[in-house]
């Protein structure tokens, strides 16, 4: 008689192939530059579209050092640095000495950062909206809190080698 543990190994390893290919066209989705262009239309501001991932990046994350953005955005701590000192001259964000170890200098939402990054938030929700407009109220709340409950398990099995 054959195992009932192989039948459901088979069938979470062709449903991790499923989500893979989800999390690859969410990916590609998010990292168009198009898309980013659109939201900064929809925000109304006025930002270069380097810069935008590294704006909302450290309102959401920060204080945060240039070494763990780049390493969370996949791009080079150079071209980070340099990104964070264009936010720095414009008045969006600001950079300190860590706390925690005084040799790495965060970077800071200003209150001129944050007032684009609720501009920025507003246009997502105006957006997202239209994405989930079919869904129920059900649908959408199991979609939050399983997509949090994913990312969570996520970061903590990839920090685990950190």
């Amino acid at each position: 008689m054959p195992s009932m543990k192989k039948v459901q190994d088979t069938h979470i390893s062709e449903q991790l192939k499923v989500l893979h290919g989800a999390m690859i066209s969410l990916v590609s989705a998010m990292n168009r530059p198009q898309n980013d262009e659109r939201m900064i239309e929809e925000a109304g501001i006025r930002l270069d579209r380097a810069l935008f991932f590294v704006l909302v990046g450290i309102e959401r994350l920060g204080p945060i050092g240039v070494v763990d953005l780049a390493e969370r955005s996949g791009r080079d701590y150079t071209t980070i640095s340099r990104q964070v000192a264009k936010l720095e001259s414009l008045g969006l964000v600001t950079r300190r000495a860590s706390p925690v170890d005084r040799r790495v200098r965060e970077a800071v939402i200003a209150p001129a950062g944050k007032a684009m990054t609720d501009r920025i938030d507003a246009a997502r929700e105006r957006m997202g909206r239209a994405v989930f407009k079919d869904w129920d109220g059900e649908e959408f709340e199991t979609f939050v809190r399983l997509m949090r409950k994913f990312a969570d398990g996520l970061e903590k099995e990839l920090s685990v080698d950190t």
